[in-house]
């Protein structure tokens, strides 16, 4: 009797979306190499709460849209970028604009909101960011503050990571923008949290296509990955 169909290769698990046109596959061996790496490997559940995420929202990961992010052994993070989260708040029909920047302290003891980034690092003291984000059906628009000392992302050793350090002023005020907007279009946005906030700095993409893998509609066979869902799992 011939070999030839016995014991074929099970079809490894492939989550398959549209993103814009088009169709992106995800399966936990794409997943480890091209966006987590070899810092760490991740399991099928953080597959799952990953792929879900990306799924849901249309997020490409090839583009830096959406971070896993694991070390050794620890509980991976997911993330997203801050550009996904600002686009996807741009193209809701009800954005009507935004404000944001800085709180600073000056020398004479007072408090000030200040729009933009810049501040006197030599007399005035950064102590948080602010940001307002407006909507066409809303009376009110959406205020939102952090401290600085709260985000703000730090080494083992407490000192701040290189992008804090150099770039407080710009960082503060990024985590202010992503939680007004994420507080804005909670139905759009929820669940889509930003690298900084979770004082997890976005790694580059190891070794990345030059372009996200494309799936052609066709029908599956025993040698395609099929799409499943979870539930089925």
């Amino acid at each position: 009797m011939s070999n030839q169909n016995q014991n074929p290769q099970k079809a490894e698990l492939a989550v398959i979306y549209e993103v814009n046109g088009e169709q992106i596959k995800l399966t936990p061996s794409i997943v480890q190499q091209y966006i987590v790496g070899d810092s760490g490997t991740i399991t099928l559940q953080e597959f799952k709460f990953f792929t879900e995420l990306c799924k849901a929202r249309k997020l490409n990961p090839f583009l830096k849209e959406a971070y896993c992010i694991k070390f050794g052994n620890q509980p991976a993070q997911i993330v997203v970028g801050k550009d996904a989260i600002l686009k996807r708040a741009i193209i809701h029909p009800d954005y009507d604009g935004m404000e944001s920047g800085v709180i600073v302290l000056k020398s004479d003891g007072s408090i000030e909101e200040r729009k933009g980034t810049f501040y006197l690092g030599s007399s005035e003291q950064l102590v948080g960011g602010w940001a307002k984000v407006y909507r066409k059906n809303w009376k009110y628009p959406t205020y939102c503050s952090v401290a600085f000392e709260e985000v703000a992302n730090r080494k083992k050793d407490g000192t701040l990571n290189s992008n804090w350090a150099g770039k407080g002023a710009t960082m503060v005020e990024k985590v202010a923008k992503v939680r007004a907007l994420r507080e804005t279009f909670i139905e759009d946005l929820s669940g889509m949290y930003d690298a900084d906030e979770m004082n997890t700095p976005a790694p580059e993409a190891p070794s990345a296509p030059s372009e996200p893998e494309i799936i052609i509609q066709a029908e599956p066979t025993a040698e395609q990955p099929i799409d499943v869902t979870f539930d089925e799992l």
